[in-house]
This record gives C-alpha cells, structure tokens and sequence, in this order.
C-alpha cells in the first residue's frame, strides 16, 4: 500500500486523458463538432485535468464553482479549490453553442484539438472581482489580471474528455512527469514524504539552500518547473532545465533529488497561487511544499509571507500537503555561508540578498555575478543565454538600418 499522501478530495487520481480504441473514437468524433479556439492557460488547465494533476475536477467549473472558489475557497460540492478554473469564449460564439450540446476544444496557438466537452452552463463573471479576490488587485499591468480581464466575456462549463497532452512530452523528453509517473518514481526510491519546490525561474544559491534544507527533513525533493507560459522577461523553460540539471548533478547527494516539470503557464496570483501549488503537488505525491519569500509573486502587490499566513487562513483539513515556510535567505559573508533571518544574528551590511530578479538583471545587463550568487555551472549556462539575445538584437538594429536606407 502507497505511503505517500493520496490525492485531493479522492483516494485516487482522476486522470480525464483518453487512451487507446477510446481516444481514436473521440478523436474522430471531434472532427465533426463545433469547435472553440482556447488559450495557452486554458489549455495548461486542460492538461492537467487530463494527467490527473487537477484531481478530482471533472471540467471547467460552473459559476457556482466559481463564486464559491472566488468568495470561499470551495466549490459548490464543497471541494476546496483556490483559484477558478474556468473557459471563457466571446458573445457571438456563445450565442451558437446551446447548453447540452458538445464542442471541440482547439489549442489556439498550434489548431491542435485538445479535447471535447459537453456544455452545461454558460455564464458571465464579474472579472474585477474575480481579480480582486484572486490576485488583490485590478491593475492592468498585473499579468494575471490582464489574463482574466482580456478573455473572452461568457464562461462555459462542462465535463472534459482530455485528447492530447500537446507537445510537452515531445518538447522535454527528461523531465515532463504526470502524477502516476512522479508516485511511481516516488515509490519506487522508496519515499513516504517529499518536499515539492515551486520553481519558474534557474535556481540559485537561495534555491539551492531552500531544498537542502527540505531534503534534511523529508526523504526526497521533488524540483517541480513550471514548463508552459511566463511574462516577458523570464528565462525559458529549456534555458531554466538546463541549469537546474547542472546544479542537481553537481551539489546534490544522488537520489535525494527529482527534476520534474508540469504543464501550467504562471498566474502570479501569489498567495493563491502557493494554495493552487500545494494542491496539485498532492496529487503528484508530495507531503510538503516549500514556500519561501514572494511565493508565485509578481512586482509589488503581495507581502513577502502573504503565502505564509494564506495557510493559515484555510482550514486545517483542506490540504494534506502541507508548507515548509522558510523565512528570508541570503549570503552572509560574517557567517561565510547561506543563512535566514532566523539563524543569522549580523545586520544588512553583510548580507547579499539572492533574488532571480536580481540574477536577470545582472545577466540582462551583462554585470558581475558575486560568486555567492550563484553556481559557476549555472552562470555559464544563462551567460550564453544571455549572450545569444544580445546577439540577436544586434542583428535587428543591424537589419534595420540596412532596410532604412
């Protein structure tokens, strides 16, 4: 019998991706239905339904999911759930489709059907609140509002049937990991509790303090990156897993470690964002989750530990994973060594505070990277990054001035 946490609301995962004479059959039945184009985060959504690591949703949420996941955490049977999960499309087209009928889903990037689903409910949200309550604000320029307030204005809700994984497992071949992959891996080296680290970014001297000190308290690590959309400015998934597996094979004990990813673009909804990361990091297993500072943060709107006392606020039996929150980190050239708030006793001086904000800049900026920063292998990988971008804008100006005379 597994000893690991069982997924959320269910004793096992619900995965919704067909397979086989079944998946052939729906396939070909899709060609034929009417058929909605869905965006990278809906698709994200819809993946993860299909992998079982949205366990146990059945589809997109209806508006009383919706208010009650907006308003209360929970939906309306009552599962906890902390940001919705939902479908939008425009008004002419949801004028067409009639409530108990059965579309296509189309990735809108790649024209790749994703799924079918049947409609059981159409409806408007208000999208200031949705953004109110999810990210704390209605600004614009928060990329998680910009998300909600551009999508279409009617919500469409229904059970799913997952046709494709879309090209993740093609794309990262070593690490792309469904929920019964990473608890059969789980299992089979033999652990009970693993600590998931949330990561959209390279890791740094900070990371890499963060989940050593997970690997002291639980039996495994699972690196869990983020492989779909992020805002402009962030390092690319491919870049990201390169260095993070120069790091793991070179300071890491071996099989204390898993390098996974998963199929969800950023929301930057911060503390609901770090509720959203626990959950489905129960369903691929693990125990705990470690939230550090500004845990799925963008600029300025929340705290560094609003996804501290978020887990505070719910309640206790929402979430079997549970946070290992870990209070500020950095270099402390008194102590000669990575220390927190809570174990270094020296004032602000002789500390060197990590972010990967920080790390881009200086990259971007082709400045000096303090050896305390980051790891030597790590650095070489994102300098080339770096270098291959400044080459490329070279380039441009260069095209540019050739056509302008």
């Amino acid at each position: 019998m597994s000893q690991l946490v069982k997924p959320h609301g269910s004793n096992e995962l619900k995965p919704l991706l067909l397979e086989g004479e079944a998946l052939t059959e729906e396939q070909n039945r899709a060609q034929s239905l009417p058929s909605i184009r869905i965006s990278s985060r809906e698709v994200g959504d819809l993946i993860m339904m299909g992998i079982g690591g949205f366990t146990p949703l059945e589809g997109f949420m209806t508006h009383s999911d919706w208010q009650g996941v907006c308003d209360g955490y929970k939906m309306a049977n009552g599962l906890f759930w902390p940001i919705p999960i939902t479908l939008s499309t425009d008004r002419a087209t949801a004028e067409d489709i009639k409530t108990g009928s059965e579309i296509a889903l189309v990735n809108g990037e790649t024209d790749e059907i994703m799924a079918t689903m049947q409609v059981t409910e159409k409806y408007e949200i208000d999208k200031a609140h949705e953004c109110m309550t999810v990210y704390k604000t209605t600004d614009i320029a928060h990329p998680g509002v910009k998300m909600v307030m551009e999508q279409g204005d009617i919500n469409l809700a229904g059970p799913v049937k997952v046709l494709s994984q879309g090209d993740f497992a093609s794309r990262f071949p070593d690490i792309y990991m469904t929920p019964a992959q990473t608890r059969a891996l789980f299992e089979k080296k033999g652990w009970s509790t693993v600590a998931a680290f949330q990561t959209r970014n390279p890791m740094h001297r900070s990371h890499e303090y963060l989940t050593k000190i997970a690997i002291e308290i639980c039996d495994g690590v699972l690196i869990h990156s983020l492989l779909g959309k992020l805002k402009p400015g962030d390092i690319p998934a491919e870049v990201r897993s390169a260095a993070i597996d120069a790091l793991v094979n070179e300071y890491f004990v071996e099989n204390t470690v898993v390098h996974a990813g998963y199929p969800l673009d950023m929301r930057y909804a911060g503390p609901r964002e770090a509720l959203l990361h626990a959950l489905f990091r129960q369903n691929y297993g693990c125990s705990h989750l470690l939230v550090g500072r500004d845990h799925a943060g963008v600029g300025d709107y929340y705290g560094p530990f609003d996804a501290h006392h978020i887990f505070d606020e719910i309640p206790a039996d929402a979430l079997l994973t549970k946070p290992l929150k870990i209070d500020w980190t950095f270099w402390c050239y008194k102590c000669n060594g990575m220390a927190s708030m809570r174990t270094c006793p020296h004032e602000g001086g002789d500390r060197l505070l990590l972010s990967g904000t920080k790390l881009r800049k200086a990259l971007s900026e082709d400045e000096e990277v303090p050896a305390e920063f980051s790891r030597p292998e790590v650095l070489a990988i994102l300098r080339e990054y770096y270098a291959g971008i400044a080459k490329n804008e070279r380039v441009e100006v260069e095209l540019k001035g050739h056509s302008a005379k």
